[in-house]
């Protein structure tokens, strides 16, 4: 590609915005972000100003057990992933968004990105979802577990029998299965029986992307249905059917239905790859979705933002 008339970066690169789910928050946060980039600083404090509660505090500092609260962890992380959007868009005006995706939680935020809601819209809706989300885990006994290595017709057939259901499909070898207590902990028990490397148990407080997720899903659509939302500027791809949403019906549709349903992430990974998008830039407090992408297909170019250093990194990388 030929070079801007400032000599800084290329004309229009097309990239791929990936946006990080729960499990990838970190203490510190958005700390060094918000320290070193204004935009960054001012996205943050009105974050803190809308919620009416200090959510930077407890982004810098934690301490851990409250930050992974899902009602503390959702709001921190959109407000992390688009911040450092924020940033990197101002630094980088030739990049050229050609699609987005968010893992779990992340589809809200790439929808934010993609100005299918404002900010202030997504952050309402994504502190709700952690609401509604830490109140099914209260009312529920459930948990969630990775199963290691075997195939998804493997995975799917363990589900069954034990009862619990598919949760996140992250990558070849990596299956998340989610519900009750016991039924997890017999797929554990029934991983390497099932032609399964190994099943581990998860540190979650619930059993999140399955059916006892009913109760956060049905209040989750209650609100949806108020919102107001707008084509996005690029496309947005859907977990629960990895393709790209279509219109305001489409797209309340999947965010609803994502509360129980199957994250396919793995296969949003490959429509895109397959669709000739080479450039992906994960937002995030650690390079989670760059591990999945290679496990995916190796050799992909990811490139993670996810505080000052990593920031200036990035830039470098892509100009």
């Amino acid at each position: 590609m030929s070079l801007d008339a400032g000599g800084m970066g290329e004309v229009n690169q097309s990239v791929v915005l990936l946006f990080a789910g729960q499990g990838a928050q970190e203490v510190g946060m958005g700390e060094s972000l918000a320290s070193g980039y204004e935009q960054a600083r001012l996205l943050i404090e009105r974050a803190d100003s809308e919620l009416g509660k200090p959510l930077s505090r407890v982004m810098f500092s934690g301490p851990v057990e409250e930050l992974t609260r899902t009602s503390w962890c959702q709001p921190a992380l959109y407000v992390h992933g688009l911040a450092c959007w924020e940033v990197l868009k101002s630094r980088c005006p030739f990049l050229h968004p050609a699609a987005a995706a968010g893992l779990s939680l992340g589809e809200f935020t790439a929808h934010a990105a993609a100005g299918t809601f404002d900010f202030s819209t997504g952050l309402s809706l994504v502190a709700q979802r952690g609401r509604f989300m830490d109140e099914a885990c209260a009312e529920t006994d459930g948990s969630m577990a990775a199963m290691i290595g075997g195939d998804e017709d493997a995975v799917r057939a363990l589900a069954g029998k034990v009862d619990v259901d598919v949760a996140n499909l992250n990558a070849p070898g990596q299956i998340v299965l989610s519900g009750s207590r016991a039924g997890i902990a017999a797929a554990v028990a029934g991983a390497k029986d099932a032609g399964l490397r190994m099943g581990k148990e998860l540190e979650v407080a619930g059993a999140y992307h399955s059916r006892l997720m009913i109760g956060a899903q049905d209040k989750l659509a209650g609100v949806l249905e108020k919102v107001d939302f707008s084509v996005p500027d690029f496309p947005v791809i859907a977990n629960v059917e990895a393709r790209a949403v279509e219109g305001a019906s489409d797209i309340r549709a999947t965010l609803e239905r994502q509360v129980t349903g199957s994250v396919c992430w793995s296969q949003s990974m490959e429509s895109l790859l397959d669709a000739g998008h080479e450039t992906f830039i994960e937002f995030g407090p650690k390079p989670v979705l760059a591990g999945l992408l290679n496990r995916i297909r190796r050799g992909c170019r990811v490139v993670t933002v996810s505080d000052a250093e990593s920031m200036e990194k990035a830039v470098k990388e892509l100009s």
